[in-house]
């Protein structure tokens, strides 16, 4: 009996969910992964950055702040997931030009301009995010985007 095996949007969005579960942010866990020719380049998942204590140690500042979902990005101790991953490549001397971006929830807006500015072509992801001025970005700019609806 063959078994079935996912397709490759299935398998990288897996991953994505995979590498959500290290977030360390309260409110929601995202992940990220960057592929270019079905090889992925770069992980990233939210969380605070190397040396900051986690929101899962000493609270969420947005919580405290009443801060609603999808604004004041500046407001969090948080590095998005999508940002992460291309940290992690300008870190390792990768190049994220004509790659594809899984991440579990739709980019935000700061998001969206870092992944346009990396050369990121497609984006498929999975949730949606209360954020239009992202896709409205990542349309003017010829970025390919996708809900992954599986």
């Amino acid at each position: 009996m063959k078994k079935e095996r996912p397709s490759w949007d299935e398998y990288f969005m897996e991953i994505a969910e995979l590498v959500a579960k290290r977030s360390t942010c309260l409110r929601r866990q995202i992940g990220a992964v960057i592929v270019k020719d079905r090889r992925i380049l770069t992980t990233g998942y939210n969380g605070a950055p190397s040396g900051i204590p986690h929101c899962s140690e000493v609270g969420c500042l947005r919580e405290q702040l009443q801060v609603p979902s999808g604004e004041r990005h500046e407001l969090c101790r948080a590095i998005h997931a999508e940002q992460n991953a291309i940290i992690q490549a300008a870190y390792h001397g990768v190049s994220l030009v004509g790659g594809t971006c899984y991440t579990t929830c739709q980019p935000c807006s700061l998001c969206a301009k870092m992944l346009i500015n990396a050369g990121i072509e497609t984006i498929i992801y999975k949730g949606s995010y209360p954020d239009p001025l992202a896709q409205e970005f990542l349309d003017t700019a010829g970025v390919k985007t996708v809900k992954f609806d599986k």
